[in-house]
């Protein structure tokens, strides 16, 4: 039961920090959408900001697990490094995508010293090393280097879309990255 009341917590304030902002949505408005005593809140979450990072955690390993199940460990080459940044195209253009999250709270809290902050710089770097690992076993000389000019390809595709769906930004993302890989593998 605590773990059930522990997840319903975490569900509704991941959503109110998706939809409204994690700045925007205080504890009082989460402990009403979620139907329970501010004690409760507190006795799953010491702070709001141990909540947040629980969000930003838990928003990362959904993506995590989607790149990993959509991505073929059996291809190799340019053909997994081509799929894995289809597959984060292709759920950015999910009209449920609400940005990422690990984007959204670095925004709000821009303060590099902030525990939010440093977390959400943290899966940033997980991205990147993720596809960084995927171009060096796909053969890239500079896997860091094109990982990085992928994940600023992705970030800013997933800002675009998310300020203005249908943009076109996912395709014109997608065909910079499919040339970039291009020469990366040349």
């Amino acid at each position: 039961m605590a773990t059930a009341m522990r997840e319903h917590i975490l569900n509704v304030a991941s959503e109110l920090f998706a939809t409204r902002g994690i700045n925007a949505t205080g504890v009082d408005t989460i402990v009403s959408a979620a139907g329970i005593a501010k004690m409760t809140l507190y006795k799953y979450f010491k702070s709001k900001e141990q909540l947040i990072v629980e969000y930003l955690q838990q928003h990362d390993d959904l993506l995590r697990k989607g790149l990993f199940d959509r991505v073929g460990s059996e291809k190799s080459g340019t053909a997994q490094l081509k799929e894995l940044v289809g597959a984060v195209m292709e759920w950015i253009a999910d009209p449920e995508f609400k940005g990422f999250a690990f984007i959204n709270a670095s925004i709000e809290f821009p303060q590099s010293e902030n525990p939010v902050h440093r977390v959400s710089v943290e899966f940033a770097q997980a991205l990147r090393s993720t596809i960084a690992s995927s171009a060096k076993q796909s053969g890239v000389k500079k896997p860091d280097i094109l990982a990085l000019q992928l994940s600023l390809l992705i970030e800013g595709a997933a800002m675009a879309e998310q300020m203005q769906r249908g943009s076109g930004a996912i395709e014109h993302a997608r065909e910079a990255a499919n040339t970039l890989i291009n020469v990366a593998m040349a």
